[in-house]
């Protein structure tokens, strides 16, 4: 599968495997509010608010070649944030699906639930 081929989402699992290969490390965007950024976040993620998304996107984003992942609550702001960066010439921009929400779940129950 080539990224021109990747799914607009990603799951959880996925993303968690390419963490661990160096060379295929995602970018990883969140992209809910800072006062959900404040209760919890992902480690080495970036704040990119979606109520700021067109407005910071242009200096926040500059390689189309990189593959992003961003992620929300549950999962649907960042299938906006994704589709939004794919419509500008990001074609390996994804949406993790079920947001942090599924991470805390799946991956770090220690990540405090809202």
């Amino acid at each position: 599968m080539s990224f021109e081929d990747l799914p607009l989402e990603i799951s959880v699992d996925d993303v968690v495997y390419l963490q661990g290969i160096p060379e295929q490390k995602p970018r990883i965007i969140d992209c809910r509010e800072s006062d959900e950024w404040a209760i919890c976040h992902l480690e080495g993620a970036e704040l990119v608010p979606l109520s700021q998304f067109g407005e910071l996107a242009p200096q926040r984003f500059q390689d189309t070649q990189q593959h992003v992942v961003i992620y929300c609550h549950h999962g649907m702001r960042s299938q906006r944030a994704a589709a939004w960066l794919r419509q500008h010439g990001f074609r390996k921009a994804q949406s993790m699906r079920g947001g942090i929400d599924a991470w805390s779940e799946m991956v770090d129950p220690t990540l405090p639930r809202y």
